[in-house]
């Protein structure tokens, strides 16, 4: 572990808790436009998080200001640094990036605050900083050193040729990769993802973290994509440019939302839209591996026509005999009916899950877009369900209903 804190730098960094929650994303902003001006470092990042409202600037405000607030019992983020040190060997970050963002840091600080951003205040939240990047580094090297060990692991970039391309719906698209060399891959835990560098244009190339949607396997992973027409090109690079063959860099797996080795409890896996890739994963280990083990998967989708492995589902689902799957259309087409095409109208909700799942006692796995987390999160909290049975993944900045 890093050398612990100075109490004066504690004390500095807590007194300035209110100046960040009045100033916070103004500091932020500052931030990024001075950690931009560096084209090496503003590649490292996943530009379609800076736009959407400006939410990363947002989420990176509430991260810092839950920092100074918890500056003195920071086993409190240990899950946040566990999620950020994954998104590093996902992005490929190193040490040497470390400092950019400390300058950065530091100058927004200052031309933010102005004169009240006392030599003091500087050099203790540079203090602060540097703890915090220490520790992200440490855990960072031991997530290396893990993937390396590994057979067929590997950490920076490595090149993937597509080897299968399948629709599943009008708007979801699965890509087989397997690595370029004919190597073996690093099998994934269940639920993680894959980050690809996509070059969407002539000269420039975008990251994007995609879901692995197989079981692990030694040989390949797949990924299946959603397209989205109003996106930077991510999807549309693969929907409309990307044929068998095509070459692609890829991180090693990453993300530390998975399942567990053993799960010691039935387990309920809710999905929403495309956020049913991970899933799927975790179902294609559960019959692999856990012939004994009670699940549930629920799955929300518009309808039909964009209901992604259905069929997939319900085989693995036959196949295990303890495995339980239920749909929900919230906008059912004309040929869509209940009892054929889907189980029940509408959208999951808490007390369904209560009359239909093992709610006092299940591991809850959740992902999907955004409104579709704010409402089912806290719902099980509220019902009952203790949060260290709530986990869930999504891409891009959390927000703060989510963090809470």
């Amino acid at each position: 572990m890093p050398q612990a804190l100075t109490s004066e730098t504690i004390e500095i960094v807590k007194n300035s808790v209110p100046a960040l929650a009045t100033h916070g994303t103004a500091i932020t902003k500052s931030m990024y436009a001075r950690l931009f001006r560096d084209a090496h470092i503003r590649d490292l990042f996943n530009h379609a998080n800076q736009g959407e409202d400006g939410s990363q600037v947002q989420a990176l405000a509430g991260a810092i200001l839950a920092y100074a607030k918890n500056i003195e019992n920071l086993s409190v983020l240990a899950p946040v640094v566990e999620r950020i040190a994954h998104k590093h060997i996902g992005y490929h970050i190193l040490p040497e990036h470390y400092p950019f963002v400390a300058e950065a840091l530091l100058y927004a600080i200052k031309d933010v605050l102005g004169d009240a951003a006392s030599p003091e205040l500087l050099a203790a939240w540079g203090e602060a900083y540097w703890f915090l990047a220490n520790v992200l580094q440490e855990r960072e090297v031991e997530i290396r050193n893990e993937l390396e060990e590994r057979t067929g692991g590997w950490t920076g970039w490595r090149a993937f040729a597509i080897a299968e391309k399948t629709r599943e719906s009008e708007v979801v698209t699965s890509f087989v990769l397997r690595p370029v060399d004919g190597g073996p891959v690093a099998r994934h835990r269940p639920g993680q993802y894959l980050t690809l560098r996509l070059p969407v244009e002539a000269g420039n190339e975008i990251k994007r973290n995609y879901s692995i949607s197989s079981g692990p396997s030694d040989n390949s992973y797949r990924i299946s994509v959603k397209r989205e027409a109003g996106g930077q090109g991510g999807s549309l690079f693969l929907h409309d440019k990307a044929e068998i063959g095509t070459v692609l860099n890829v991180t090693p797996p990453a993300g530390d939302f998975h399942l567990a080795d053993e799960p010691p409890r039935p387990v309920v896996l809710l999905s929403g839209g495309v956020g049913l890739t991970p899933m799927i994963s975790i179902v294609e280990a559960i019959v692999a591996d856990h012939p004994d083990l009670d699940a549930h998967f629920v799955h929300g989708a518009l309808n039909s026509s964009t209901h992604a492995m259905d069929r997939h589902v319900r085989a693995l689902a036959r196949d295990h005999g303890k495995i339980t799957v239920s749909t929900f259309y919230s906008e059912p087409g004309k040929s869509d009916a209940v009892g054929l095409s889907h189980d029940v109208d509408g959208f999951i909700t808490a007390d369904w899950l209560r009359l239909n799942t093992p709610l006092d006692e299940a591991d809850f796995y959740l992902c999907g877009p955004k409104p579709f987390l704010r409402s089912l999160v806290p719902a099980l909290l509220r019902s009952g369900v203790s949060a260290d049975r709530v986990h869930y993944e999504f891409f891009g900045p959390s927000d703060e209903l989510l963090a809470a």
